[in-house]
């Protein structure tokens, strides 16, 4: 330690106020700008920056109502048509049984829905499938093949 940064330094005198006053100088809360948390908002608002940046606003769990409004991803046949359709125009898919592969899991697609036409035979992998999305598919010589779901 710095010997003049020791405290036997600063209490020169030995007096009953070591220097500081007679009526209570460097005494209460006061001369920290208060007790606990007090003025980090103000005061010690520089202080708060630095040291404790993260403790205003709120962090924590979702509340349950929003967790009950989560919604699945999810796909209707029609678009998974253009999909296929974009495909076949950037020459970018694997065949499997002369059929075209597509695997909505890898796209983030939950769930396949009935919704649109489709005309071209498709080997499509996906979590799950509604009863008219697989009719659909299986009546133009596609297959659906549902995978294990994630989470």
């Amino acid at each position: 330690m710095i010997r003049r940064e020791r405290k036997s330094r600063k209490l020169r005198g030995r007096s009953r106020s070591m220097g500081w006053g007679r009526v209570g100088q460097h005494r209460k809360a006061g001369a920290r700008g208060g007790k606990g948390a007090a003025g980090l908002d103000k005061h010690k608002w520089t202080w708060t920056i630095k040291y404790a940046p993260h403790w205003y606003g709120k962090r924590g769990f979702l509340p349950r109502r929003e967790l009950a409004s989560y919604e699945r991803q999810a796909m209707n046949v029609g678009d998974l048509a253009e999909v296929v359709e974009k495909m076949k125009m950037s020459g970018n898919y694997q065949q499997e049984e002369g059929l075209i592969v597509v695997d909505l899991s890898s796209m983030g697609v939950e769930k396949l829905l009935g919704e649109g036409e489709i005309s071209t035979a498709v080997k499509v992998i996906v979590p799950q499938a509604s009863e008219s999305a697989v009719k659909k598919i299986e009546s133009v010589g596609g297959k659906v093949v549902l995978s294990q779901a994630q989470g």
